[in-house]
């Protein structure tokens, strides 16, 4: 088997029992690299060192993770002026959170003739949280529903 040591260099080829010999002598663990490889690679470690600094890495990536929720906001193509105003508030709460918002619109009965306006509501409402929030995706229709995806506006750090 090729062996490599600690640091790093190459040691050459070995038997299996003189590299497990020369692992002993060093205090380190020979642990098996590349067992598929031709010949095979094992690497001289402290296995419980590597398990740690893995560990660690692993640690610190969660740390920088950030987990998005998915608000829902609902509005009617017949709001109020106050009404939306009311839900603009919130949903800027939601964005400042880091959350993304989904905004639907839900047409009842005759409304369903006037997908138009309920086109309107959504894309006023996005421009009435454009500092907040960027549009993801623009309005589609789904059934007897209509929505959009705003996603909230990313602050450089300074």
């Amino acid at each position: 088997m090729m062996v490599i040591s600690d640091t790093g260099e190459q040691l050459g080829l070995m038997s299996k029992e003189e590299a497990i010999e020369k692992a002993f002598d060093r205090d380190l663990d020979l642990v098996l690299v590349a067992p598929n490889a031709n010949p095979p690679v094992a690497k001289f470690i402290d296995y419980n060192r590597f398990k740690y600094e893995t560990q660690r890495q692993a640690r610190e990536a969660k740390k920088k993770q950030t987990v998005t929720t998915l608000k829902e906001i609902r509005l009617s193509p017949s709001i109020e002026k106050h009404d939306i105003e009311t839900k603009q508030r919130s949903a800027i709460k939601f964005l400042e959170k880091g959350s993304k918002l989904k905004l639907s619109v839900r047409f009842r009965g005759r409304q369903l003739a006037h997908t138009d306006q309920g086109r309107k509501v959504l894309t006023e409402f996005a421009t009435a949280v454009k500092d907040y929030a960027e549009v993801e995706s623009h309005p589609k229709k789904d059934g007897k529903t209509m929505f959009m995806v705003l996603s909230p506006i990313k602050k450089d750090k300074k």
